[in-house]
């Protein structure tokens, strides 16, 4: 393996020793994100906290720039703009004035041993105890109903409230997931959330799940992160999702048949969460997405294409 501190490039003349953070928080884009849960917490943790960048990391030896293109535009006769993609360490600061960091950017294509001896040698530098991620992920779960999270550690007792939801499977992995599986290997503290999206939902931009996922990095960490603008966000998410599944009587028998199955695997489970339910009995992704397909069209027969940037089915 080639050296993984030459991947790493410190974009400030103080010292590790004065940069020092107890909480390393990780939001990679690329992996599945449903409702685009890490960037509207990354995004909102950088627009309403002060925040400085402390390192980056050499994107050029790690992206496949074939595979995610950066964007770029043109003017009449030439190119004006390219979103130059980038992976960065910031420094943020919460509402008490505890550091912490954030990792931010697109996910690595290639050199995931080398990106994660990289990472691991930031931690150990920068006295970082304690990762998070979040993430979301698509459920057959209606959206009027409390948000599932899937919790996941290095160790037990970081999340001594989890109820466990699955036995044994192979995944396809992740470069976030395989930071948190070697971080254990060395005997370092990771906790991973994944938030539950509706299905249906999953493809926009979801501002409850990153209010869920916000939440939940708070409670883990102690940080003292503001959420008011985000639950403000998601308000009017939720307000628009509302009405257009009430203009629809095709849609809105879906998401009742939803509720009705929660509700019932919950209270047959006794338990908060539909993670203790036979999910094998839920609709699919199909079938849920072909309701919401049909439903998309006559909207769009109706008098123009539904508002996708906000996630609004």
């Amino acid at each position: 393996m080639q050296d993984p501190s030459e991947l790493i490039s410190f974009e400030t003349d103080t010292p590790p020793a004065r940069m020092q953070a107890s909480v390393l928080v990780v939001a990679l884009e690329g992996f599945i994100d449903a409702g685009q849960t890490q960037k509207l917490l990354a995004d909102h943790l950088l627009r309403t906290h002060e925040s400085t960048v402390v390192a980056s990391f050499d994107i050029d030896q790690v992206l496949d720039y074939r595979g995610r293109r950066p964007a770029m535009t043109f003017d009449r006769d030439r190119w004006t703009s390219y979103a130059d993609p980038s992976l960065l360490l910031h420094r943020v600061t919460d509402g008490q004035g505890v550091p912490f960091l954030l990792l931010t950017g697109p996910e690595p294509d290639y050199q995931w041993a080398r990106m994660v001896e990289a990472t691991m040698l930031l931690v150990k530098s920068l006295g970082v105890r304690l990762t998070v991620s979040v993430h979301g992920i698509p459920m057959a779960v209606p959206h009027t109903r409390p948000m599932g999270v899937t919790a996941h550690a290095t160790d037990p007792r970081l999340i001594p409230d989890n109820q466990v939801a699955f036995g044994e499977m192979v995944v396809p992995g992740s470069f976030t997931s395989l930071l948190e599986y070697r971080l254990g290997e060395a005997g370092r503290d990771a906790i991973g959330f994944s938030v539950h999206v509706p299905h249906y939902l999953g493809q926009g931009e979801y501002p409850e799940a990153a209010v869920s996922a916000l939440d939940r990095v708070a409670a883990a960490t102690g940080l003292d992160l503001g959420r008011s603008e985000l639950v403000a966000s998601a308000g009017l998410n939720r307000a628009e999702i509302d009405r257009q599944v009430a203009e629809s009587d095709e849609v809105a028998a879906v998401v009742h048949a939803l509720e009705e199955q929660y509700d019932a695997f919950v209270a047959g489970s006794k338990r908060r969460s539909l993670l203790a339910t036979e999910l094998r009995d839920l609709p699919t992704a199909d079938e849920i997405g072909a309701e919401f397909e049909a439903f998309l069209k006559d909207v769009t027969d109706d008098g123009g294409p539904p508002d996708t940037d906000t996630g609004n089915p």
